[in-house]
């Protein structure tokens, strides 16, 4: 294979895929990841690391970390999952996505490899991250967990920190029926003896990381015991937060260059794992915290989190595509002010939809549309789901036709939001901006 699109459609064609093909693209164990590193040469016990998951968060989290410790003088690895526009976008350091070269070599390489133990398409990708990371000499690299925690390729690594964010409703059919289920299987990334960060206390659940941590001798912080955000105000530029440290009762004014207000919830998280990054020796200087903070776009490249795409017409995007991804995308809606909303909406066959549906608002006007991907619920179910719970709308063929759609019909003074899925975000940056 020679060209980068050769590599790509090698990828995406010959190797099981969990955004194309849903749970059967999972293998039940790191099995094979551990294979596929130890043929490497075991690039992941060869640099730092910090580990997040959870349901929503996970991503933001790790975008303002890398920034963090970019922003700090480390040179920064950060691997996350999945892209929006090019495969690139999983793999970065100090917020420059890995060449095309070195994925077409990497593949090339290890073709063989990959022929033999037949590794699924985000095997390869954590492999070629690691090795990628342990090349290049990163100081430190911030992994995403990909779904999950416990049985996630990514969970091989002995992380200095682990962070868990929100735990929602999602992938019930691969983690579990309940709160309590699914977090156990984010919990299954605290090691032992090593820190870990819960950024939002939920009560119910709690006890699940309490004894895990136990378990493994791992101390465990919940970041809501040690700050707590006093106010709040969004603008153009992201939000202003006034946030309380609660152990020295001081409060400090944080400018975050992300503007949903569910990020109030992931910052706390971030400045929880900073203080124990620097208790272990991270060189973490407050000025430069407060510029990773106020440039994690700008300097990891993240996109699709209420994203303001354009402002003649109005249009906005977030990934948010779970019960409570989408709760937060209403929480936000909920703060501007529109005189109507198209909504460019498309979801997976395999989520529960019962949770989605009767939160979006029946004010709206609908554009239904499938991602081009099997596991997309096709537009037409979705509009017949949809008027169920009294949402009405047309459907389309293509997600870009829906979108062309809003853009004719929006007037002055209206929103336009894309969202549903991570992937109806993607085929509109795509195709549009």
């Amino acid at each position: 294979m020679k060209t980068f699109a050769e590599v790509i459609e090698y990828l995406y064609a010959r190797l099981p895929m969990f955004t194309r093909d849903g749970a059967s693209a999972i293998n039940p164990d790191v099995d094979k990841t551990l294979l596929f590193c130890e043929a490497l040469g075991n690039p992941h016990q060869q640099f730092k690391s910090i580990h997040t998951a959870g349901t929503n968060g996970k991503g933001s989290t790790s975008h303002m970390m890398a920034s963090v410790f970019a922003a700090s003088g480390y040179k920064t690895g950060l691997y996350t999952s999945p892209h929006l526009v090019d495969f690139r976008e999983r793999i970065r350091i100090d917020g420059q996505m890995i060449p095309e070269q070195r994925v077409i070599d990497f593949i090339n390489d290890h073709n063989d490899l990959i022929e033999e133990i037949k590794p699924s398409f985000f095997e390869v990708t954590v492999a070629m991250a690691f090795d990628f990371f342990a090349k290049e000499k990163v100081d430190i690299a911030i992994i995403e967990v990909g779904l999950g925690g416990r049985l996630d390729s990514t969970n091989i690594i002995n992380p200095e920190l682990c962070m868990i964010t929100n735990i929602g409703m999602d992938h019930m059919n691969i983690l579990g029926d309940t709160l309590e289920e699914i977090a156990g299987e984010k919990a299954g990334i605290i090691k032992p003896n090593t820190p870990v960060v819960i950024s939002e206390r939920q009560e119910s659940i709690q006890h699940v990381f309490v004894e895990k941590a136990k378990e493994n001798n791992a101390p465990l912080y919940f970041a809501n015991d040690y700050y707590q955000v006093n106010g709040l105000e969004r603008k153009a530029d992201g939000l202003h937060l006034s946030i309380n440290n609660k152990e020295d009762n001081s409060t400090k004014a944080w400018h975050l260059d992300l503007a949903g207000g569910y990020q109030q919830k992931n910052i706390l998280g971030v400045l929880c794992a900073i203080d124990q990054l620097r208790a272990m020796g991270f060189n973490l200087p407050a000025e430069q915290v407060a510029y990773g903070l106020n440039h994690v776009q700008e300097s990891t490249g993240l996109r699709g989190r209420w994203q303001t795409l354009s402002t003649n017409p109005w249009i906005i995007c977030d990934t948010g595509h779970n019960e409570d991804g989408i709760r937060e995308v209403l929480s936000n809606l909920a703060t501007l002010s529109y005189e109507q909303l198209h909504f460019v909406f498309g979801a997976m066959r395999d989520k529960d939809l019962s949770h989605i549906l009767p939160q979006l608002p029946n004010d709206a006007i609908y554009y239904f549309a499938a991602p081009d991907m099997p596991r997309a619920m096709p537009a037409d179910q979705l509009k017949e789901l949809a008027a169920t719970f009294g949402l009405q709308g047309q459907c389309y063929a293509s997600i870009s036709e829906a979108f062309l759609a809003a853009k004719d019909a929006s007037k002055e003074k209206e929103l336009i939001f894309i969202g549903g899925s991570t992937f109806v975000v993607a085929d509109v940056l795509t195709n549009h901006f």
